[in-house]
């Protein structure tokens, strides 16, 4: 891809990982730990977590799965997947979102959001960007741990010095690299084109802040199936770790021209086809991503904004929203 110069400030992308100095001791890791304090726990997790993503990612997943399997019918497993989700989660957003997120020349610093009208969880629900114009991307733990995995592999977005120059210390297995605003642009909206959605994860042990941006394939992504192992537990009320972007479809009939080309878009059955061809839109299972709407042959499909499913998280929208106001900083 071409190097762009944006508002940011941003250099030219080049490889990552490849300074004389020993893995563990770049500026990026001595960064997580002064961020931390006295949470060294914290900090350890931190650094274990993105240092050894490829194993963390499909063995959580994998005793989450056992554990729903067997027990899930408990109320103490509940808790536990309840206590996770609270601090280990997603918010779906769309083009519009992220790009206002990948062109900022400043930081942001929203939240936290107690009033969950934006990220709808308990913990890790700040809206945080400190020098977002410093972007790194590495491989997908989630497709590296797949048998056939979807391509290309190098998605996975830290956005700001907090998570890109850490990825950058310890991701060079992952093929870190170092990309610019505009490239980074293009790698979300190709994967939107190949029919990933698009979602903001946030970790309590990584920050509690947006930060980290993924393009989720439905077959591939272990969030997404940590997701529907949730709705198999029955020790108490549902629970999910993926917020859902805030929108929901709006159909113009007058425009359709009943290509099927949602219902076989759509990868959550929102959006499907009965018997008889009729098309069937289930808002509750929309997560109004927007794959839909792109690829709308007919024009006919739009999102807006659902107050059921809460706010989108648009910056703009934030500042208005958080009870703590624009704390952006020029």
């Amino acid at each position: 891809m071409a190097a762009d110069k944006t508002p940011g400030g941003n250099q030219p992308s080049k490889p990552a990982g490849r300074r004389p100095r020993a893995r563990f001791m770049g500026p990026g890791v001595r960064r997580v730990f002064r961020f931390h304090g006295m949470r060294v726990d914290r900090a350890l997790h931190n650094l274990i977590y993105f240092a050894f993503y490829d194993a963390y990612v499909p063995a959580f997943v994998k005793l989450g799965r056992f554990l729903a399997d067997h027990f899930g019918h408990t109320r103490l497993v509940h808790r536990m997947y309840d206590m996770v989700y609270s601090r280990y989660h997603s918010k779906v957003i769309t083009p519009q979102e992220f790009t206002k997120i990948l062109t900022l020349n400043h930081d942001v610093e929203l939240g936290p959001d107690t009033s969950k009208k934006i990220i709808p969880f308990k913990y890790a629900n700040n809206i945080i960007l400190e020098e977002p114009d410093y972007i790194a991307v590495m491989d997908c733990p989630c497709r590296m741990s797949r048998e056939n995995p979807c391509q290309p592999l190098n998605v996975c977005m830290g956005v700001g010095r907090l998570f890109a120059e850490l990825w950058v210390d310890v991701g060079e297995k992952y093929h870190v690299r170092r990309v610019t605003q505009a490239e980074a642009l293009q790698i979300l909206t190709e994967a939107r084109s190949r029919g990933a959605i698009t979602a903001a994860w946030l970790k309590v042990a990584t920050g509690a802040r947006t930060g980290v941006i993924c393009s989720c394939c439905s077959c591939c992504c272990r969030g997404l199936e940590g997701m529907r192992i949730a709705k198999r537990l029955t020790g108490g009320a549902p629970l999910t770790n993926v917020a859902p972007s805030g929108y929901r479809v709006v159909i113009d009939e007058e425009r359709c021209i009943h290509c099927l080309t949602c219902s076989d878009t759509c990868k959550f059955e929102a959006m499907r086809r009965s018997a008889d061809g009729t098309r069937i839109y289930d808002a509750g299972a929309c997560l109004g991503c927007g794959l839909c709407v792109e690829n709308c042959r007919g024009g006919a499909l739009s999102l807006e904004i659902d107050a059921a499913k809460g706010l989108p998280l648009d910056l703009d929208l934030a500042r208005e929203a958080l009870s703590r106001g624009s704390a952006s900083r020029a």
